[in-house]
């Protein structure tokens, strides 16, 4: 009986241990939100222990807010889900017509299958491919497939002044060209260079070089309004740049990516002695196609840099991918959007409750909860096990890596938290996981949104909540 009393005793002090624990925890983070920041911007925030299965945080959970890129959380969730992280992107190589003593008398056939890190460095697979398939000329015409998707170029409600790359199934490059802008002569136009060179992308170049003690004051404009791929240089370059190296490529989306695509690709068989007398241009592979090569794309590498790196094209494409495989073609973000409402109703909640239009979050149309995060975070880790280390791993580490790589390296959650960012014009998020102190595992989501400063300044508050919950005993 008195070991029993004893043990009774044990169980309620560590209980009012607890209990006291949660109530400091929680009079910690009021006493950061209580600030007069948030006496015009709005937070949402909800925490988890995930250990001790316990809610310890909630403030405004249920408020709709944007999620910024925050919305990555569920797009790849779902994709690791419902497409699994052994899915891989495909871009196929076909052809039509017949292979006689190195000529293929036929029209060849690039497949876009939504691969976004698809790069240049990879037509040169391509090429190999041609030239061991015995084929040094093509007869015929370069095509280029994109049927896997619907033609929209861009999301709902995505603003137009944003240089998004835009979308389609045969990515390159990131959908993007790199532009390097050296001093030439003083008194002189500067030198600008593409990366990749290419006749794709024009320039008009009104650029002066000044003297090295002068600072670089010069802007890169692209034609938004006529969608033409035509950039303009103006304003002055320094001759410092050369002393000092301070020579930054710019990258600058292109439209049209489908065809730069073919551009290069062109060009690339043309260096390995594959030339095509044909046109190129847009159109579906017929049915009496013959494949050469698939170039796969392993998900769980994309996975990995959506989220460290905040990549936009890799969620929309994961999107389509959603789509493709439950829906068929053309694949649709709305469609996609269909698998996400499953995981939110995996998860416990009804996806009714809230807007969803795309799969990167760069849309101001997109209305979730810090619950709904949450509820996502927490159903990753008790409901998919198997899957839970893979998101885990793909989330930026404070003050490591990602887009958390200068975030939190002084205080006390530095590299205690896995979690993705998420920023637009007056929105700031971050929702993941902590370690604490107690080596307990939290879930947590921090959505601000509604101020008219800097991110910067939003970002502060929500390390500071980072801190309070790696300290957590």
């Amino acid at each position: 009986m008195k070991l029993f009393a004893l043990f009774f005793l044990i169980i309620l002090n560590q209980s009012i241990f607890s209990q006291r624990n949660i109530l400091q925890f929680k009079s910690r983070i009021d006493s950061v939100l209580a600030d007069s920041f948030f006496d015009t911007t709005q937070i949402a925030v909800d925490i988890f222990d995930l250990t001790l299965k316990e809610n310890l945080y909630n403030k405004n959970e249920k408020f709709l807010m944007r999620p910024a890129s925050n919305m990555k959380i569920l797009t790849t969730s779902a994709a690791l889900v419902y497409l699994g992280p052994s899915y891989n992107f495909n871009t196929k190589l076909c052809y039509t017509g017949e292979i006689k003593k190195g000529v293929l008398s036929g029209d060849l056939y690039i497949v876009g299958g939504c691969d976004p890190l698809f790069s240049i460095k990879d037509l040169d697979s391509l090429a190999v491919v041609l030239k061991t398939a015995g084929i040094n000329e093509v007869k015929g015409n370069l095509v280029g497939d994109v049927s896997m998707m619907d033609s929209l170029s861009r999301g709902k409600g995505w603003m137009w002044d944003d240089d998004d790359a835009d979308l389609t199934p045969l990515n390159i490059n990131e959908n993007s060209i790199g532009v390097l802008v050296k001093p030439g002569i003083v008194g002189e136009k500067a030198s600008v260079q593409l990366i990749p060179e290419t006749n794709f992308v024009e320039i008009n170049n009104y650029s002066i070089t000044v003297p090295a003690d002068s600072p670089n004051v010069f802007t890169l404009n692209k034609d938004c309004l006529h969608h033409k791929n035509i950039l303009t240089l103006t304003g002055k370059v320094s001759a410092k740049a050369v002393v000092d190296s301070l020579q930054d490529t710019l990258h600058i989306s292109v439209y049209k990516p489908q065809l730069f695509f073919l551009s290069l690709l062109k060009a690339t068989l043309k260096r390995s002695g594959i030339n095509i007398s044909g046109r190129q241009y847009i159109a579906d592979t017929p049915t009496n196609y013959n494949e050469l090569f698939v170039y796969k794309r392993p998900i769980i590498d994309m996975i990995n840099y959506i989220n460290k790196e905040s990549y936009n094209l890799g969620a929309e494409m994961t999107l389509r991918a959603l789509a493709y495989k439950y829906f068929g073609k053309p694949a649709t973000s709305e469609n996609g959007i269909k698998m996400i409402d499953s995981l939110i109703a995996a998860a416990g909640l009804n996806p009714n409750a809230f807007r969803l239009v795309d799969g990167s979050g760069i849309s101001h149309y997109n209305l979730v909860s810090a619950q709904l995060i949450l509820e996502v975070l927490k159903y990753m880790y008790f409901q998919k096990t198997n899957l839970y280390e893979a998101l885990y791993e793909s989330f930026p580490v404070s003050g490591i890596d990602g887009t958390l790589s200068y975030r939190m390296k002084n205080g006390s959650a530095y590299k205690k938290v896995h979690a993705k960012t998420g920023t637009l014009s007056g929105v700031s998020c971050l929702s993941g996981y902590v370690t604490s102190d107690n080596r307990h595992l939290l879930a947590f989501s921090i959505l601000l949104q509604n101020f008219s400063g800097s991110s910067r300044e939003g970002r502060d508050y929500e390390d500071k909540i980072c801190n309070i919950m790696a300290e957590y005993k």
